[in-house]
């Protein structure tokens, strides 16, 4: 009985202090402008943006195995990958939550309560992909970004999550970001993150995150967004396949 009442204690405590967090996060966010784009950085809203991308690796059961990252060279870059799931963002944050990285994303997910106006703070930039001229404004925006030194960019050329954990066709336009700024392309293979809504809470999810190539900034300057497209989806499909994932039929299911 008393080993139940403390677990119960326990629980409620628990239970406390995440609602706190979030009404913490909530009061927060009000004081960020949400029809603004920022042009700077907050290491204060960086702070809560980690500690949340923590909090959802914690409380989902994630476990991460990161490799390459280390090859990462030092300053500014534009971070390219596959797109499974609305974890990879988080992951990937969490992973390089000391690079001060923005992502760029679609409309609806600055509309997220709190979560919207906490990445908003950070330097995340919208995308409208239905406007050609408003989707070239964003990409002009983010080679700003890079070229102030504010961050460092994340985008997914797919443009969209794969429902079918295939690598969907690219819109090449985003590598004109790391060709304006000058700066090198970090590839990034992510697999498992379509398997953490499916697995939460009772079982552990494994993700894995390559870095499976470093494109220098000179090769980015001396080719064409096709070029350096098909060199991205190359080794993108190379990590792939490494575990047949590229065609599996094991993680096809809705990631809605």
């Amino acid at each position: 009985m008393i080993i139940l009442k403390i677990l119960l204690f326990c629980l409620l405590a628990i239970l406390g202090a995440a609602v706190l967090y979030v009404l913490f996060l909530i009061i927060n966010g009000l004081f960020v402008d949400k029809t603004r784009e920022y042009e700077k950085d907050s290491p204060y809203f960086r702070a809560l943006l980690n500690s949340g991308t923590w909090c959802a690796k914690f409380f989902a059961r994630v476990r991460i195995q990161a490799e390459g990252f280390e090859k990462i060279p030092e300053g500014r870059f534009l971070l390219v990958g596959n797109h499974r799931s609305k974890f990879d963002p988080i992951i990937t944050w969490y992973i390089l939550r000391h690079n001060q990285l923005a992502f760029i994303s679609k409309p609806e997910n600055f509309k997220i309560p709190f979560y919207g106006r906490i990445i908003r703070r950070c330097c995340c930039l919208s995308i409208d992909r239905d406007d050609p001229r408003s989707s070239l404004q964003t990409i002009y925006k983010a080679a700003d970004l890079i070229k102030n030194n504010a961050v460092s960019i994340g985008v997914y050329p797919e443009g969209t999550r794969s429902q079918n954990c295939v690598l969907l066709p690219f819109h090449n336009g985003v590598f004109k970001i790391a060709k304006k700024a000058n700066v090198p392309i970090v590839v990034v293979c992510t697999q498992g993150t379509e398997k953490i809504h499916i697995n939460f809470p009772l079982k552990r999810s494994h993700v894995s995150v390559k870095v499976t190539d470093v494109i220098p900034a000179e090769y980015v300057q001396s080719h064409k967004t096709e070029e350096i497209g098909d060199r991205v989806r190359e080794s993108l499909l190379e990590c792939l396949n490494a575990n047949d994932e590229a065609v599996s039929t094991e993680c096809c299911i809705s990631v809605k």
